[in-house]
């Protein structure tokens, strides 16, 4: 039996919009074990991007219980949060969300420089976090003079430095063409089979159809959750 990482009870997030009530996640259960990999699936205004936001420890439930690797989230402060997304989560954002005037190392060092690591460590942990994307050549490069592949890459790079006990990859393909999406859904698949968990958020069922298990939310609640054949055959 897998050890739990992710474990979300009656998950509600409200949001009050004049008189009107919108549950964004309407009482969502879900757990996730170490070494996963599970794609999120939902349109857009399904829910899909607020329970990212509360898994990612981005925001807090309205109610309901989260628990990431047995800490209690959804009853931290903003610092207590901080922390959570610095030592345990690694993103990698569709955007990738590279800083233009940091060269690479730079960029992929930014957790561990928060996280209070040495600069020998840092260096040394951001180079081979950039080896691992095969890109460790171009350290001195700035993120314009790379692709929208490699600039993906060097974000995944840095979601890796700090050796995070989850990925949350949002929507990882969604700037990219189809050739260089595949390598990096490729890429994904390689850090899955060396024991990383993964969950991805996507609207897109071809591309949540590469993970191993899909959760599809529709109108704040979960309306499947099974392994990626049991979804395909539903599709």
């Amino acid at each position: 039996m897998e050890e739990t990482l992710i474990e979300l009870k009656e998950i509600y997030k409200i949001y009050e919009m004049g008189d009107e009530e919108v549950r964004a996640n309407d009482g969502i259960s879900l757990t996730i074990g170490r070494g996963e990999f599970v794609a999120i699936v939902g349109k857009s205004g399904s829910g899909k991007s607020t329970l990212m936001n509360i898994i990612g420890a981005l925001d807090v439930p309205s109610s309901g219980e989260y628990l990431l690797g047995g800490k209690d989230v959804g009853s931290m402060t903003d610092n207590q949060l901080a922390d959570i997304r610095n030592r345990m989560i690694g993103f990698i954002f569709q955007q990738y969300n590279l800083l233009p005037k940091l060269n690479l190392l730079e960029n992929v060092e930014l957790p561990l420089l928060y996280a209070g690591a040495s600069n020998t460590a840092r260096r040394m942990r951001a180079m081979a976090s950039l080896e691992r994307v095969g890109l460790a050549e171009k350290w001195r490069n700035l993120p314009n003079q790379l692709s929208g592949g490699q600039q993906q890459r060097v974000s995944i790079a840095r979601a890796l430095a700090g050796d995070p006990s989850l990925i949350l990859a949002d929507e990882p393909t969604g700037a990219l063409d189809s050739k260089t999406s595949r390598s990096v859904l490729d890429f994904l698949k390689q850090l899955n089979d060396e024991g990383n968990t993964i969950v991805m958020i996507t609207h897109d069922s071809s591309i949540a159809m590469e993970a191993r298990r899909v959760v599809r939310v529709h109108d704040g609640k979960i309306n499947f959750d099974g392994d990626v054949n049991e979804y395909s055959a539903i599709l």
